[in-house]
C-alpha cells in the first residue's frame, strides 16, 4: 500500500522540499524586473508555467524570505506592474543559479556577476494581470499571473512563416531539485494521433 502523507501536518520547508523533489521536471522562468531607481533584479523562479494561450498568460509562484517580507521580484512586479522572463539554456545555467544569491535589497543581480543586459521594451515583456496572495504558516506567498505581450528570440530560433520553432537540440534548462538541473538532450518522438488531427501521427507534426 502507497505511504500517505498530510502535507498539512508538516513545515512549509518540508512542504517545498517535496513538492520540488516529486513534481520534476519544471521549467525556470529567470525573472527580470527593474524597480523604481531604475535598478535591474534577476532572479530564477522554478514556480513556473504557462497557463493559456488566449490571452498568453504565465504564472510565478514568489516566495517571501523567511522574515515574511517580500522579495525585490515580488515589490518590483507590484510597483511597475511588468516583469521579463527569460528561459535559460545550458550556457546560461551557471549565472543564473548565481543569481539566486541572496544579494541586499535593491543590489543589480547582473551588474554585480557582470552580465549584459538588452532592453526588452514592449516586445518581450508580461505585464502582469492579477496577484493572488496565499497565507502560509511561516512564509507567505504570491502568485502574480502575466499576460505576455511580446517575445524576443535568438536568431533562428522561431520561423514567423510558419510559427516552427527549432531549438536546434539547445533546449532551455529544467529544475529537479537541490542543485540539480535537467538538459534535454534525449527527445522521444511517438506516433500517437493527434486529437484534434485525426489524420496525422506523432511523426508527422513538428
Amino acid at each position: 500500500m502507497a505511504d500517505l502523507l498530510n502535507l498539512d501536518s508538516i513545515s512549509a520547508q518540508n512542504r517545498y522540499k517535496l513538492l520540488s523533489a516529486l513534481v520534476i521536471p519544471r521549467p525556470v522562468a529567470w525573472v527580470t524586473t527593474v524597480n523604481a531607481q531604475g535598478v535591474v533584479n534577476a532572479a530564477p523562479y522554478s514556480f513556473f508555467n504557462v497557463f493559456g494561450r488566449d490571452p498568453a498568460l504565465i504564472i510565478l509562484g514568489l516566495q517571501h524570505k523567511p522574515d515574511g517580507s517580500a522579495k525585490d521580484t515580488t515589490r518590483n512586479i507590484d510597483a511597475a506592474g511588468e516583469f521579463v522572463v527569460i528561459l535559460a539554456t545550458p550556457a546560461l545555467i551557471a549565472d543564473m543559479v548565481r543569481t539566486a544569491a541572496s544579494y541586499d535589497p535593491g543590489e543589480s543581480e547582473p551588474n554585480a556577476l557582470g552580465l549584459k543586459l538588452a532592453p526588452s521594451g514592449r516586445r518581450s515583456r508580461c505585464n502582469r494581470m492579477r496577484t493572488h496572495d496565499g497565507a502560509v504558516a511561516e512564509r507567505g506567498t504570491v502568485d502574480p499571473s502575466g499576460r505576455a505581450v511580446g517575445w524576443a528570440t535568438r536568431d533562428g530560433l522561431v520561423d514567423t512563416d510558419t510559427m516552427y520553432v527549432d531549438w536546434a537540440d539547445d533546449y532551455p534548462v529544467a529544475r529537479l531539485f537541490a542543485d540539480r538541473y535537467a538538459r534535454l538532450e534525449e527527445i522521444e518522438r511517438h506516433s500517437i494521433p493527434d486529437p484534434y488531427r485525426p489524420e496525422t501521427s506523432g511523426e508527422d507534426r513538428e
